[in-house]
């Protein structure tokens, strides 16, 4: 790499394009010194002062390799100040990433996406973070505080999670203790909402159903229908929280070894298929294809355990009424390890399946010029979406069990 400006002596010359070294009119020298792991994706900007006390330059470099040759722009404000670095280390510190607990996120390949910048606005440094919680009273939480003195927070992320803190009780303590709330509700105004629609139209589809099939012993077993309503919610809230954005501040710890490999792996990957690049988050296709099967594990052994709690829940205070009174209509026991691992499987199968494409349909819905203008038409579509896939859901599941001589 080469300088040359008249208000600027070159030191160093190198045929590397990692190995830069320069000095400016006054003498004092400035430097970026070679690095294995750090490439100059774009052309350098360096600040350069002539002897004139009225008129700045920014001297452009050119690496070697590069496309863009040296130029001169005259007015500072038109070029940026700061090169633009890849790192090869993927899901390294920025707002938006992978890792962390919750199953999901994605990491991404740690650059920077300028696109996504607008919609989440500029990055505030350490003064200006810390300014902003002062101004309103609060004390950012470790990590964020963390993140804000070494990368720095996105102006949007850091105004959401402000506005958040303050409601009431129970959102706002919720924001300031629960981690993984906080994270989700940051990256996803509407994660909440979603949940819970999910959460209410499953629950109101289970409860007719069961009062159809009940009928008039519905009360006599109700103690059935609130174990299976139980863990109705309880899945409901995974299959949504494990694949909701979420925000992720600091790099995540990762052990050495096998383990550390597959963690680093997962870590980079994108919450779900079809979830959006931000800031510091890219996905190739490769990523994308393997959190389907990530997610497909991961919804498998939710589906196990809560089957096994559920029907084991439902097993149990049916054998505890037969043993008090039997009675002819009485139907077999499902058998338990069966009926989990038939609930494992769909939920790997069917439910991760759908449910991906529903977050695909809702980021395309949300992204559209309408729902910016009208919010309330992607609050619309997430009900109507969501009521169709529980009524599919639902019947789909019926014939699995048939077909598995579950029920």
């Amino acid at each position: 790499m080469s300088v040359a400006s008249s208000s600027f002596r070159c030191l160093h010359h190198s045929d590397s394009q990692n190995d830069v070294a320069f000095v400016n009119q006054s003498g004092r020298s400035s430097a970026i010194n070679k690095s294995p792991n750090i490439h100059l994706a774009n052309p350098l900007h360096v600040p350069a002062s002539y002897h004139s006390s009225n008129q700045n330059h920014v001297l452009v470099t050119r690496c070697v390799g590069a496309e863009s040759p040296a130029k001169l722009v005259n007015n500072v404000e038109e070029a940026s100040l700061a090169p633009k670095i890849e790192d090869n280390d993927s899901g390294g510190g920025s707002d938006f990433g992978g890792g962390g607990s919750g199953g999901g996120g994605g990491g991404g390949d740690g650059r920077e996406d300028d696109g996504g910048g607008e919609e989440f606005g500029r990055l505030l440094k350490f003064e200006d973070v810390m300014k902003e919680a002062d101004n309103r009273g609060v004390n950012l939480p470790s990590d964020m505080w963390e993140a804000a003195k070494t990368t720095g927070i996105r102006e949007v992320i850091l105004s959401r999670y402000l506005d958040l803190q303050g409601s009431g009780w129970p959102l706002g303590f919720a924001m300031k203790h629960l981690s993984m709330l906080r994270n989700r509700m940051l990256a996803d105004p509407s994660f909440l909402f979603k949940v819970g629609t999910e959460v209410v139209i499953d629950s109101c589809c289970a409860t007719f159903a069961e009062v159809q099939k009940r009928g008039k012993d519905f009360w006599a077993e109700f103690e059935l229908y609130a174990a299976d309503l139980l863990v109705g919610v309880v899945v409901d809230i995974a299959l949504v929280g494990m694949l909701a954005p979420y925000t992720r501040f600091g790099q995540p710890s990762i052990s050495r070894g096998l383990g550390g490999r597959i963690q680093h792996a997962c870590a980079a990957l994108p919450s779900s298929v079809f979830e959006a690049e931000r800031p510091g988050c890219r996905f190739s296709v490769k990523q994308r294809i393997a959190t389907y099967f990530y997610k497909g594990v991961l919804y498998g052994s939710v589906g196990f355990g809560c089957g096994l709690i559920g029907q084991g829940i439902a097993n149990a205070i049916m054998t505890a009424k037969r043993s008090i009174k039997k009675s002819e209509e009485d139907i077999p026991v499902p058998p338990l390890v069966k009926s989990a691992a038939l609930w494992g499987v769909f939920l790997a199968v069917s439910s991760n399946t759908r449910y991906q494409i529903i977050n695909g349909l809702e980021r395309v819905v949300e992204a559209s010029p309408l729902a910016k203008q009208v919010p309330p038409v992607a609050m619309a579509f997430t009900v109507g979406v969501r009521f169709a896939n529980n009524i599919y859901g639902g019947m789909q599941f019926v014939d699995w069990a048939k077909w598995s001589g579950v029920q």
